[in-house]
């Protein structure tokens, strides 16, 4: 491949994104690395454990409740690791809260059975 040249910075192919976009790519790769170093260290295992479970079911939701960590962790509230308890603690003050004010608060839904008895049932014996 001797015949590739370079292109000079800030310029890019007919066609294709401009080398900013890199440079913004890059910056917020650096940004989510120093999320993840942030919450490696203010995290226990457990709650990290959680935290990536509720991220599969609900990204935005994790990515509140490291926002949150995060200004905590910087303003100097968090006083050592924080548990898988203290992580639930947590949701629960969200979600009494209305999700941070966000979003309106969901209704929670119940799920009741109730079995049929039927005419054949070994049960009424």
């Amino acid at each position: 491949m001797e015949g590739l040249k370079e292109l000079p910075q800030g310029t890019s192919l007919p066609g294709g994104p401009p080398n900013k976009g890199g440079e913004e790519e890059a910056k917020k790769s650096q940004e989510e690395q120093m999320r993840r170093d942030v919450m490696a260290t203010v995290l226990d295992t457990g709650a990290r454990e959680r935290l990536s479970r509720i991220a599969l079911v609900s990204p935005q939701r994790s990515q509140q409740i490291e926002s949150i960590l995060v200004r905590m962790a910087q303003s100097g509230q968090l006083r050592g690791r924080v548990s898988e308890a203290q992580l639930i603690e947590l949701l629960e003050q969200m979600e009494e809260g209305g999700g941070g004010g966000k979003a309106p608060a969901a209704k929670k839904t119940t799920i009741l059975y109730q079995r049929r008895k039927d005419f054949d049932d070994d049960d009424d014996w």
